[in-house]
């Protein structure tokens, strides 16, 4: 009886940005925060909204939508805050926090069953996004987190968070 090869599946993390579903693979994910108080940071890009304190570590927390071009994350009862490790420039780790909407959940998806990105032009920034997932009910953009911030804006995040001072 012949067998078919098992095909290799990762599982993703689902968010919802205003009406868009995207996915990051887990393995990217190091924890999931609820909504807390973020410190200003003056004179930061608008995408960066702050840090918060965590364990005494200092992370950047980014608005994901606005470093979509997508307006400002509206502050509800489901906001949250998702803890990534990114790969920064000489393969340092980077840990950052982005604000989503909600967290939908997590699925295992197959190589098979990722659709090509999107190609509509320069103008979209299809950069961030690897493939497609459909699930039958929504479309899913699955990110490469690791190209969400280009080297200088890590370079940037990076230096200016060990200025700021815990209080």
């Amino acid at each position: 009886m012949a067998t078919k090869k098992q095909q290799k599946a990762d599982s993703f993390i689902i968010f919802k940005l205003k009406n868009e579903y995207f996915a990051i693979n887990v393995k990217k994910v190091i924890r999931i925060l609820e909504m807390q108080k973020i410190t200003e940071v003056p004179e930061s890009p608008i995408y960066m909204k702050g840090v918060i304190n965590i364990r005494g570590d200092i992370l950047p927390v980014l608005d994901s939508r606005i470093k979509f071009g997508m307006g400002e994350v509206e502050i509800t009862m489901t906001t949250c805050i998702l803890v990534l490790k990114i790969i920064g420039s000489n393969n340092k780790i980077i840990k950052i926090g982005i604000l989503v909407d909600n967290v939908d959940e997590v699925i295992q998806i197959t190589e098979q069953n990722i659709l090509p990105p999107p190609n509509i032009g320069e103008a979209y920034k299809s950069k961030y996004i690897i493939g497609m997932y459909n699930d039958d009910k929504k479309l899913i953009m699955l990110l490469d987190i690791d190209k969400l911030l280009l080297t200088n804006e890590i370079i940037y995040l990076n230096e200016n968070k060990s200025e700021i001072v815990n209080v």
